[in-house]
């Protein structure tokens, strides 16, 4: 029972679920997914199945640093062993390929380089100042296009804008999530953003990304694409996401968590404008 459990929390399920999630609301912005619920099930199943697969993998890479940081984690504390973790990711993974293969062209493109990305971010750009941040911003952001992608019908420009703000914002949170795993990087010899430039001018290029998303969100609204209601539910979204990194001065631990709610009400802020045009 202690094996299925670490097997199952390896994989961050409520994360992973929240990514499916996220794939589902490209779609909804971007089309009438009624019309086409095949292949937008497929991309979302397909996002749980390789965020949970990126999970996976990542745990098995970050062993040691868990050890340190984590070492709650189930490889830390035995109930995986990394093999099995290994094993699970490559399985997760072939799944989701597999049912990316039935989508549009333009999605299995998106989602063969977020595979390798995801393969390839804990080993080549995880420990490289602001390089692997980078990467998890448009991973993050391409989950809103590779729903999007999903229905060939669809407009992608609405769902450009809406993966845009999550890469910003994502950006800001990965950097937070930096400053509060500095001790655990330092003695791996990483050297992420805060290891290289210190934590407070780390925390500041947050704070840019942060009023970069800010000042972007207007956007969908001021180009007459979507009506007050997504102001009436952005500008929230961008106060929780504003005070939050401003959180992170003081307690980026609490912070980088309550960044994830502003993340969210943003989400829902897009299928607002959607459903109330």
């Amino acid at each position: 029972m202690n094996r299925l459990r670490g097997l199952i929390e390896l994989t961050r399920p409520v994360n992973a679920l929240a990514a499916g999630i996220l794939t589902l609301i490209g779609a909804y912005v971007g089309s009438n997914i009624v019309q086409h619920l095949i292949p937008v099930g497929a991309a979302s199943v397909a996002t749980v199945l390789a965020t949970g697969a990126g999970n996976a993998v990542n745990d098995y890479f970050d062993r040691e640093i868990d050890r340190i940081n984590a070492p709650d984690r189930p490889i830390p504390r035995g109930d995986v062993s990394p093999r099995g973790a290994l094993t699970l990711s490559i399985g997760l993974f072939a799944a989701a390929v597999g049912i990316s293969l039935v989508l549009p062209w333009l999605a299995i493109a998106i989602a063969v380089v977020n595979l390798i990305a995801l393969v390839a971010y804990t080993e080549l750009f995880k420990g490289l100042p602001g390089v692997g941040n980078v990467v998890v911003a448009c991973l993050g952001g391409s989950t809103f296009l590779f729903g999007g992608a999903a229905v060939e019908s669809g407009s992608l420009e609405t769902v450009a804008i809406l993966a845009l703000l999550a890469a910003l914002s994502t950006i800001c949170r990965e950097i937070v999530k930096d400053v509060e795993d500095i001790d655990g990087d330092r003695q791996e010899g990483l050297n992420t953003l805060p290891i290289a430039i210190g934590a407070r001018p780390a925390l500041f290029i947050a704070l840019v990304s942060c009023l970069a998303t800010v000042f972007a969100s207007p956007i969908p609204y001021l180009d007459d694409t979507f009506g007050r209601a997504y102001l009436a539910v952005v500008i929230p979204a961008d106060l929780v996401l504003l005070g939050a990194t401003m959180e992170a001065f003081r307690n980026p631990s609490a912070a980088q968590s309550h960044m994830k709610y502003g993340m969210f009400l943003a989400a829902a802020a897009f299928i607002a404008g959607r459903a109330v045009v």
